[in-house]
């Protein structure tokens, strides 16, 4: 079919799948004249897309229209759904419409299901930072496609290393794939050429809770050295320790699938090891937290400078989540 809709927010991934749509459908010596991207989220811009990709390609190839930041997956007024319902059944077999979006697109949404009726939809979400088993799946399959032999613990590291980012994964690989040559690569390699300091916002979290204020400083400084966005990465702690205040109080709940739902947690699975994550650490600390967290952003956003800002608030996280867990297990004292 010749309309495509990639979404998530695996940037890198979904601009791979880009690339290679570009080039199996479209000439490069007729690219000018049969490639085209218009802006998504500009109704006047979409019509314009629809009418292009009914042109048929000029001299060699398809021609490939591409709508960026789409939002018609969200919202479509009844003036663009009757030009879909028009456009999309009559689309030339050598013409191509593609639609991008980072955000999910609305199943209920009367476009969303004439796109899914006429074309193909194929998510781009980052793996889990816990589904550690999917992340080295991940890179077993990257790793065929860079012809490289990984021993188990050379996967385990480079897992260990680049997490989820897949970007960063494919660069490594690149790396390694230039050093190795014909030869299997072996884990002392990994831990010569990978330098794994590739700490993720999650890690970081999970550093914080167990109240290590020295690692979690130490982490912090890795992120900012990544260029991490302080508002993403406070972001990112925000809705962990939401998710772990939820945990904490349903503690007295036994449904896992009720809990994930209050929770939104995707997986009712998960809620085991989160509740595993939050038994030590008494709910006070956790309302704290968030309370810390939000003051921490409240001065970024006044213009605070972020290092110190940052490094003040995972001081102040640390000792909370420290401090109000031994008054827990010590008798309460700070409940």
């Amino acid at each position: 079919m010749p309309v495509y809709f990639y979404w998530g927010e695996d940037q890198f991934r979904l601009e791979q799948a880009v690339k290679n749509l570009r080039q199996q459908v479209v000439d490069p010596l007729w690219e000018s004249f049969n490639f085209e991207k218009f802006a998504g989220e500009d109704a006047e811009a979409v019509q314009a897309a629809l009418a292009q990709v009914m042109t048929p390609p000029f001299g060699g190839g398809d021609r490939l229209v591409w709508l960026v930041n789409t939002t018609l997956g969200q919202r479509c007024n009844a003036e663009l759904l009757a030009d879909l319902e028009l456009t999309l059944p009559q689309i030339p077999p050598n013409c191509h419409l593609l639609l991008t979006s980072t955000q999910k697109p609305d199943s209920r949404s009367k476009a969303v299901k004439l796109l899914q009726q006429h074309g193909n939809i194929q998510e781009f979400s980052p793996i889990a930072a816990w589904k550690t088993a999917e992340i080295e799946q991940q890179i077993r399959e990257a790793a065929q496609r860079y012809q490289l032999h990984l021993p188990p613990e050379a996967i385990q590291l480079l897992a260990e290393a680049v997490g989820n980012d897949s970007r960063q994964l494919h660069n490594e690989l690149e790396k390694l794939a230039l050093f190795a040559g014909d030869r299997p690569l072996t884990a002392e390699d990994i831990t010569t050429l990978v330098h794994a300091t590739q700490q993720s916002s999650l890690t970081l979290a999970s550093t914080l809770l167990r109240g290590d204020t020295a690692t979690a400083l130490s982490q912090l400084e890795d992120l900012l050295l990544q260029n991490e966005p302080p508002l993403r990465l406070l972001a990112t702690l925000t809705k962990q320790f939401r998710t772990w205040l939820w945990v904490k109080l349903l503690s007295h709940e036994r449904d896992n699938q009720r809990i994930a739902k209050l929770a939104e947690v995707g997986n009712p699975k998960r809620v085991y090891f989160l509740q595993k994550e939050v038994n030590a650490v008494a709910l006070p600390s956790l309302q704290a937290c968030l309370q810390i967290l939000l003051a921490t952003e409240y001065q970024l956003k006044l213009g605070a400078e972020p290092v110190a800002t940052l490094r003040q608030g995972m001081i102040q996280l640390s000792l909370a989540c420290s401090r109000r867990s031994w008054g827990d297990r010590s008798g309460g004292a700070d409940n």
